[in-house]
């Protein structure tokens, strides 16, 4: 396996072990392993009609948003001393590891194994009746770790910005979904892994339909139905939410 590549979701060591196996049936299945994986043959292929979109989006983007994006740079090295960027390895398409930009909102050395935690809790709990646990944010508005006015950059998702460079660079795109925390992919079900299949993005059909209102397995189902179904018009139509539901995710804040 290539260094910095998550396992693929048909590797043989997401099998179960023989002690967890319950049936005859079950333990001859363990015996047999895929000769070849064949993931990267059934993964979406970028068409050129969504790199041109990702590459043109993310050019004009920099350029019509630079005067903001220079004063959130400025605003953070005022406010905060450390670094300007929050930087963090991110799981992408079909497993691949890459650094992930945002302006930074916290504390410079802010201890994850809270978050990790919480990923913890909000994955395990998807058994087959499914979690109740809706995919809130930890780091709520309360929250001390927030450097002082950053909450208003966090709800209108100004922080963000950065990740233009990502898709321009083609780690990402302008629609997907949302790429993981490897702590958080270390979790994943098989199935779940199947959201690998297709670059991640800055916005998708999770963020326009409730977002963390909604559950972890119903994020997975609307990233896998996305993949599954892909296509400019769809693309369009996302694009066409996100402004409206930043906006109003942006006012619901203000009134808690």
């Amino acid at each position: 396996m290539k260094k910095n590549v998550y396992p693929l979701p048909l590797h043989y060591t997401d099998r179960p072990s023989l002690a967890a196996l319950q049936t005859v049936k079950e333990r001859s299945r363990a015996f047999i392993r895929p000769a070849l994986d064949l993931t990267p043959l059934f993964a979406y292929k970028i068409p050129v009609w969504k790199r041109t979109i990702d590459i043109t989006g993310s050019l004009v983007g920099l350029i019509i948003l630079f005067p903001l994006i220079v004063i959130q740079f400025l605003y953070v090295k005022i406010v905060s001393p450390g670094p300007i960027f929050f930087k963090q390895e991110r799981v992408g398409k079909l497993g691949r590891k890459f650094l992930f930009y945002k302006f930074r909102t916290m504390d410079v050395n802010v201890d994850n194994s809270e978050h990790c935690q919480h990923l913890k809790e909000l994955i395990k709990g998807d058994t087959e009746a499914g979690s109740d646990k809706p995919m809130r944010k930890l780091d709520l508005d309360d929250d001390p770790r927030i450097i002082r006015g950053a909450r208003f950059l966090r709800k209108l998702y100004i922080d963000e910005l950065p990740q233009l460079i990502n898709v321009l660079r083609g780690e990402m795109s302008l629609v997907g979904p949302r790429p993981c925390i490897p702590y958080e992919a270390e979790e994943y079900l098989r199935w779940h892994k199947k959201r690998f299949y297709i670059t991640p993005g800055m916005t998708g059909l999770w963020q326009v339909n409730g977002k963390n209102k909604l559950t972890f397995k119903e994020m997975i189902r609307l990233d896998i139905k996305y993949e599954n179904e892909c296509s400019f018009w769809l693309d369009m139509k996302i694009f066409l939410k996100t402004i409206p539901t930043v906006i109003a995710q942006a006012k619901e804040g203000k009134a808690k």
